[in-house]
């Protein structure tokens, strides 16, 4: 399989992070959005929507953030998506709660803002935009925290691809400026899911970054 991304982006990262944990043979393939990457013809055609990640497993082409992660757990048998159609459906639910809101309410926003437009000097942060992130924030982290206090993972007590997607960008915590202290059970939860030695293998540098 070959995974075509951008390394500092949470959704290219966490897939390279999940199949490091399960020992999934993974080949990868830069597409820099700094230079237009992900509009060239070559990568339309495996993504025509132009989006970071794309995978292709041999004839099958696929994307999206979600599809990707499944796709790369069902490679072996293993905890993080087992065969039970109940847990499963868990598992999408927290997945789906974080392209839906966690990563599109508050990270995309936030983070465009405060690090993408610096990065590409794309001129001054837009505060209307990062106060409505901010605040989407408080609310989705409050709930999250509430949650983390009845369990240790997402779904119940084991570790599941749920936590990979979850916790990916909350790596981002400080250039978003989005404080993780007043949630010690969001915090406590995140530490262990970041000690996991696959995050290191596949960090990007911080200075591509």
């Amino acid at each position: 399989m070959k995974l075509y991304g951008f390394p500092p982006s949470p959704n290219t990262w966490q897939i390279r992070a999940l199949a490091d944990y399960l020992g999934v043979p993974l080949e990868f393939e830069l597409v820099d959005l700094t230079k237009g990457g992900s509009r060239t013809p070559a990568f339309l055609a495996i993504n025509p929507t132009g989006r970071t990640p794309a995978l292709v497993d041999g004839d099958f082409k696929l994307w999206e953030t979600l599809a990707i992660m499944q796709h790369v757990a069902s490679k072996k048998p293993n905890a993080l998506w087992p065969n039970d159609a109940r847990i499963r459906a868990d598992i999408t639910r927290w997945q789906s709660w974080n392209l839906a809101h966690w990563n599109r309410d508050v990270w995309s926003a936030v983070l465009s803002e405060r690090l993408v437009k610096k990065i590409l000097n794309l001129g001054p942060p837009d505060e209307a935009v990062i106060a409505k992130g901010v605040a989407a924030y408080e609310k989705e982290a409050a709930m999250l925290d509430a949650h983390l206090a009845k369990q240790k993972y997402l779904v119940g007590n084991t570790l599941t691809i749920a936590d990979f997607a979850v916790a990916a960008p909350l790596f981002y915590a400080k250039e978003a400026e989005l404080p993780v202290e007043p949630y010690p059970h969001m915090r406590g939860w995140f530490e262990r899911i970041a000690a996991l030695p696959c995050w290191g293998v596949t960090a990007p540098q911080r200075a591509a970054a």
